[in-house]
């Protein structure tokens, strides 16, 4: 597996600043994947397991937070994405990750698995139509924190 790219990202975090949730334990990851039913791709994992969720120069990465998985609010990506199941009709296979101000969404798309282990990240549109942008959780996140430091 490579996680080159989410090392860089680490890196530029660390170096930045920013405002992150912090650590998480496993079990807290492990709950969240079977509230959503699915498994998370590596990186994104890592991701979760090191920083949790949030933000830095204006961007927000959701994540974990804590086990309130039902009435919570971004960025909480688990609450975010059974949100978006019953109010939108989100696929089962995709975990709200990023999103934009005129309602586009990023998420990892489980259905798809790469020889490494991790899932493509995909843009998500209003007429529901997914759209791959980068090959893992940890490219996207790289490529996002580069475009604001």
């Amino acid at each position: 597996m490579n996680m080159n790219d989410l090392n860089e990202a680490f890196q530029l975090i660390n170096d930045f600043g920013g405002d992150f949730e912090g650590e998480k334990d496993i079990a807290l990851i492990e709950k969240a994947e079977s509230a959503l039913n699915l498994k998370f791709p590596p990186s994104y994992r890592v991701f979760l397991k090191t920083l949790g969720c949030g933000d830095i120069e204006g961007l927000e990465f959701y994540g974990l937070i804590d086990d309130n998985f039902e009435s919570s609010s971004v960025p909480n990506a688990i609450w975010l994405t059974l949100h978006e199941r019953k109010a939108s009709g989100l696929p089962d296979h995709l975990v709200l990750i990023y999103g934009l101000d005129d309602g586009t969404l990023y998420a990892v798309d489980t259905k798809t698995t790469g020889l490494d282990g991790e899932n493509p990240i995909v843009r998500y549109g209003a007429d529901g139509v997914a759209e791959k942008v980068a090959d893992s959780f940890g490219s996207f996140l790289l490529s996002e924190l580069k475009t604001v430091l």
